[in-house]
């Protein structure tokens, strides 16, 4: 007796992929979760980015202009003594300082015009309680001297008057002391300013005081009073 055998029964349910078809889909699924990964980066790149400012760009500074030079007078040089004398050529005859101031002791002692019975008759010296040899090196009489004893040459002066009178120098420095001539502006032209001497003699150097001249020039506005015209002829 034959016995009929029946085929087997496919299982219940969707059906299990077969490995080749699991290979061949996963290359697509990880292209796919890249895909997402690298869209997710941009666009919080993207959110993280500052916000362009509103502010204008900084303005774009020009070349400064040539600014001119300030030069200071220098009305003293290392003086010389007349003589009296001409040379060949006819050109006056001169000596140092330290021509005759060599031939005599100094005298570190002397403060008044009066003492002066060698040289220098008729100097007028009022300079406070300094004595001649304070601004003078009477190591070499060719050149000036500092409080601490360091020798300055003539045309340098300014640094020696600087060491007593700081308030003065300070405002000369501002600009607010001393003349000049020239331009405020330096980019416009150069400024020449003066020097101590130029106002005052460095052996009795108070500014003398001086009034406006009456009467009154009549083109600034003003009217010369007629009283103060007749004392003036």
């Amino acid at each position: 007796m034959t016995r009929l055998i029946s085929p087997p029964q496919p299982p219940s349910g969707p059906p299990t992929p077969r490995p080749r078809a699991i290979l061949a889909r996963a290359p697509g699924r990880a292209l796919t979760l890249i895909a997402l990964a690298s869209g997710f980066v941009a666009v919080v790149a993207v959110t993280l980015q500052p916000a362009p400012s509103s502010s204008p760009p900084p303005p774009k500074i020009s070349p400064a202009s040539p600014r001119h030079r300030v030069a200071i007078r220098q009305p003293i040089q290392t003086p010389r003594v007349e003589t009296g004398k001409v040379d060949a050529q006819g050109h006056s005859i001169t000596v140092s300082c330290g021509s005759c101031h060599a031939t005599s002791s100094p005298r570190p002692d002397t403060r008044q015009s009066a003492e002066l019975d060698e040289f220098h008759q008729g100097l007028h010296y009022q300079h406070g309680s300094l004595s001649c040899l304070s601004c003078h090196d009477a190591a070499n009489y060719d050149q000036l001297r500092l409080a601490d004893g360091r020798g300055v040459p003539f045309p340098d002066a300014m640094s020696l008057c600087a060491q007593c009178h700081g308030p003065q120098y300070r405002d000369y420095s501002h600009g607010s002391h001393g003349g000049m001539t020239g331009y405020w502006d330096l980019s416009r032209g150069p400024r020449q300013r003066n020097h101590c001497v130029d106002c005052h003699d460095p052996h009795a150097p108070q500014f003398p005081i001086v009034l406006p001249a009456f009467p009154l020039p009549a083109d600034r506005g003003l009217k010369p009073n007629p009283s103060s015209a007749s004392h003036h002829g």
